[in-house]
């Protein structure tokens, strides 16, 4: 599946509600899981962002579908991009004419 880095912000209503963020998460990681969506790892970040995550997802609609239901809830704002692993990193640039 293919990798995912999400760059996440928190919301002045997340910010509000800050001490129920771990709780989100947990809730955030099931409903990705239930989505076919797999959340390896996340950091709490210091710097522009607050949080990052990175996941597998089967393809970038199930991402943006899970991505855009988790910042409707009005906690976060997310940033994603496509994470290349170094094998397919290899396979782009031997590619390259």
């Amino acid at each position: 599946m293919p990798t995912y880095i999400a760059l996440l912000r928190w919301t002045p209503q997340g910010l509000q509600n800050i001490k129920q963020s771990p709780g989100r998460l947990d809730a955030a990681r099931k409903a990705f899981e239930s989505a076919g969506l797999k959340m390896k790892d996340f950091y709490m970040v210091t710097g522009r962002y607050d949080m990052v995550g990175v996941m597998e997802a089967p393809d970038d609609m199930a991402l943006a579908k899970a991505l855009l239901s988790l910042g409707a809830q009005g906690s976060i704002r997310t940033e994603t991009c496509r994470a290349f692993t170094e094998d397919e990193y290899r396979q782009v640039i031997s590619g390259l004419p």
